[in-house]
């Protein structure tokens, strides 16, 4: 099966890749669903780089939804302030664990819904702390496995959410996990949104470069 072959190969291929933040952040802390949580929310529209390290600022602070809630929002806005957004990024920071400590006893919930329920909570964010905090199927699809997933051919769809949807269908449950890994780390390295590394693509035999018009 052709997904079987792509998983395998960027498996092997993707091994000397830089980790990526959220596993840089289970390798550091743990699966502690409440620091997973919050680097993700973290992560939104910044880099992994510049996230990790303001992830090891604030949690040298903070590592309970009660902690983060009682630090003054000046100083969060003051260390989370890297990642953009800062103010925005701050508020919800402290909405979150308020309605954790509020809702679920402090405890980042278990199921989709739940953790839906969350204002703040996307549902990129909330596959991605299913996947990496609780080892639950989910496909957590960002830019890279919307983008990936469709130049391929394995689905045809115009959004993130629908790209999910689609994965589902084709998807093995048993990659459901992984795929969001394996294509970011693809992504950030060689199938870039302008002008791919084709020609360094160990999947290219497997691929059918829908939209590519230029590549390396």
């Amino acid at each position: 099966m052709i997904i079987d072959d792509i998983v395998r190969i960027l498996k092997r291929e993707t091994k000397t890749f830089t980790p990526l933040m959220t596993d840089q952040i289970i390798a550091e802390y743990g699966r502690d669903p409440f620091l997973i949580l919050i680097s993700c929310l973290l992560s939104l529209r910044a880099k992994d780089l510049t996230t990790i390290h303001v992830c090891r600022a604030l949690f040298k602070k903070v590592q309970t939804p009660k902690q983060l809630l009682a630090l003054p929002r000046a100083e969060l806005e003051k260390i989370v302030y890297k990642t953009g957004f800062y103010k925005t990024k701050a508020r919800v920071l402290q909405s979150v664990s308020k309605d954790l400590l509020e809702r679920f006893k402090g405890k980042v919930p278990e199921t989709r819904e739940e953790l839906l329920s969350i204002k703040g909570v996307g549902i990129k964010t909330a596959n991605l702390v299913l996947s990496a905090a609780f080892d639950t199927p989910a496909i957590c699809v960002d830019t890279h496995v919307h983008r990936i997933s469709n130049r391929l051919g394995l689905v045809v769809a115009k959004n993130a959410e629908k790209s999910e949807v689609a994965l589902q269908k084709v998807l093995p449950k048993k990659y459901w996990s992984s795929w969001n890994r394996l294509l970011v780390l693809w992504g950030q390295n060689i199938c870039v949104p302008v002008s791919p590394k084709c020609s360094q693509c160990a999947i290219k035999s497997l691929c059918k470069r829908v939209g590519v018009t230029k590549s390396r």
